[in-house]
């Protein structure tokens, strides 16, 4: 299998994410979150908090979609269906509210081929309406050859 490397390095255009209140207690409810700041406009505000605010996990709902697209991308050539989830880290930055517009662009930042796998590494950046960076974020993912049949 040889493995593209020329898109190294390609930027796809941004997403952005209207951070609703109910999304935020939904995903701290499911998640185990049991903290009013997640739910309640009052309790986040005394909290020091500008609005309900997310837990940082919350990321990848708002980050998670502008990465879709990115790895289903025909231009980059991976194949999805032999791709597995590599690992993922995170840099939080300032916190996310219920309210903001999260805008978040991913740019591809390293393809190597090793033992014939190909090896796709992508940093996204996400940021609020202020401009602040709310999380910077560094995706994994191996493609393994298609199987013969």
């Amino acid at each position: 299998m040889a493995i593209d490397t020329s898109k190294q390095g390609m930027s796809w255009p941004a997403t952005e994410f209207v951070v609703e209140a109910s999304r935020i207690a939904e995903y701290a409810r499911v998640c185990g979150f049991d903290s009013s700041i997640h739910r309640s406009s009052a309790a986040a505000q005394a909290a020091g908090y500008r609005e309900v605010v997310a837990p940082p996990m919350f990321c990848v709902v708002y980050a998670g979609a502008a990465m879709w697209p990115v790895l289903t991308d025909p231009e980059l050539g991976m194949d999805f269906d032999n791709m597995v989830h590599g690992g993922q880290e995170f840099e939080w930055g300032e916190p996310v509210c219920a309210g903001d517009t999260i805008t978040t662009e991913v740019t591809c930042t390293s393809i190597t081929e090793r033992r014939g796998m190909g090896m796709y590494e992508f940093v996204s950046v996400s940021k609020n309406q202020f401009g602040d960076e709310v999380v910077r974020g560094t995706w994994s993912n191996i493609v393994r050859p298609a199987e013969e049949s």
